[in-house]
């Protein structure tokens, strides 16, 4: 889509191939709470690795470590164990005040509830992130945001005066407005009807085919077919993945691990 920044590749030496980093890296990453007999492991040694321009999901039961997974590869929790990297930035290594920055700077959110604040309209709910990191947002940018989830002419309502998959989009728009590396998503159509959802999926898949690196975590097979990649966690591990997958290959790879989706 116009005006989406591309994958940034570590420049080559000279006579050698460019070598494109991974968007995301997680090296042996291990989350735990807790101490003693008490301690709970939530993510156990996970170390993966997520190329650019690429649309991943992430499934597993309830307490398999999935939310877990996202929240540490975004850098919104720290893992006890292992290394996070975004492109050639270590997480792991930064101070709260530098993560915050590069959270705000690089990184995306969109989640089930939407998030919006009511008495704004699309438009100023959009321009937000730019406001609160002390920018003078570019109207003209925002609209273009906008215009990219179909909701320009829906610029100046507030969120009350929008369906659910509307508001979803604004949602979708405001993360996209710093132009971030990655989009994380956590159940983004969770609160939406099956429609609506595919409507908010395909337009996730579009980004990804015009550059956009995408990690969602569901619960539904039919929202992860859209992925290319589908990782499947338990008990804090990562247990398989799938790729270029459909919802029949998806749930038979789930009924074959034994791992029911919650």
């Amino acid at each position: 889509m116009g005006g989406m920044k591309q994958p940034a590749a570590r420049v080559p030496a000279v006579g050698l191939p460019a070598v494109q980093l991974p968007a995301v890296r997680l090296s042996s990453v291990s989350r735990s709470y807790g101490g003693g007999a008490d301690a709970l492991t939530a993510l156990d040694k996970v170390t993966l690795s997520i190329p650019p321009a690429t649309f991943t999901a992430v499934m597993g039961p309830s307490g398999s470590g999935k939310s877990t997974l996202l929240q540490c590869a975004a850098g919104l929790d720290r893992p006890t164990g292992g290394q996070v990297f975004l492109g050639d930035t270590e997480l792991t290594r930064l101070s709260e005040s530098k993560l915050t920055l590069l959270r705000r700077d690089r990184i995306g959110f969109v989640f089930q509830a939407f998030n919006l604040l009511p008495a704004l309209t699309a438009e100023q709910n959009v321009a937000l992130p730019l406001r609160l990191a002390g920018r003078r947002p570019a109207r003209a940018h925002v609209l273009d945001v906008l215009e990219r989830v179909g909701l320009r002419d829906r610029a100046r309502h507030r969120p009350g005066e929008l369906s659910g998959g509307q508001q979803q989009r604004v949602a979708l728009a405001r993360a996209l407005v710093t132009r971030p590396d990655v989009l994380f998503g956590d159940e983004p159509t969770g609160a939406l009807d099956s429609t609506t959802g595919r409507e908010v999926l395909a337009l996730l898949r579009e980004m990804v085919d015009q550059g956009q690196t995408v990690i969602m975590v569901t619960h539904d097979p039919v929202a992860a077919s859209y992925a290319d990649r589908v990782l499947f966690l338990a008990d804090g591990s990562l247990r398989d993945e799938l790729q270029d997958p459909s919802a029949e290959r998806i749930a038979a790879r789930m009924t074959r691990l034994s791992v029911v989706p919650c």
